[in-house]
């Protein structure tokens, strides 16, 4: 299915550090390959240090863009990864939540999978929505509002723009299908 999603811009935001490795480089990989232009922006536009389970350093990639160096209207579609260091770091960064609050009031479509709803915990946006995340996220999406259920992937179109969520790297399949149907029709 190369270029079903050709003209369709996609940011990735993540820390530079903590990010769960295939929460980032198997999006990059596949939404690419489906024709998508695809920007990976971190607080600074410096190696981003991945991890498999949180615990194993992995590969060290370098971003496209720093966070500031990113705006929204040259984006149809924020991505946000996982990785319980990453999601805690990001979420702390004004810019990062600027610019999910800006996706959200702009009607884009938002996703994040794993530990990544915390930036949108941070942001205000989980109030109405259903979405799913790591367990261990739950009672703070519960907490901030949201209805939280497990299953692989979860879209929310409430509010005016549409949230997709999911659990865990397992879910990688299921998650960017969601997203590609979702940015099919943005492109």
């Amino acid at each position: 299915m190369s270029g079903r999603l050709e003209g369709v811009r996609v940011l990735i935001v993540t820390s530079n550090t903590g990010v769960e490795r295939d929460e980032l480089v198997v999006p990059l990989g596949q939404l690419r390959a489906l024709g998508a232009q695809v920007i990976h922006a971190a607080p600074k536009n410096a190696g981003v240090q991945t991890f498999r389970h949180d615990t194993q350093p992995d590969d060290e990639l370098q971003p496209d863009a720093s966070l500031d160096d990113v705006q929204v209207e040259n984006f149809e579609v924020l991505l946000i990864p996982g990785g319980t260091v990453n999601a805690d770091k990001l979420r702390l960064a004004d810019r990062a939540v600027a610019l999910a609050k800006d996706f959200a009031a702009a009607g884009k479509p938002i996703a994040a999978i794993c530990h990544g709803p915390w930036l949108l915990v941070e942001a205000g946006l989980v109030a109405g929505k259903t979405l799913t995340s790591y367990q261990s996220v739950r009672t703070d999406i519960t907490n901030a509002g949201g209805k939280w259920v497990d299953q692989s992937a979860v879209r929310s179109p409430e509010d005016g723009w549409t949230l997709i969520t999911s659990r865990d790297p397992g879910d990688l399949g299921d998650f960017l299908e969601a997203i590609s149907e979702v940015a099919e029709s943005k492109g």
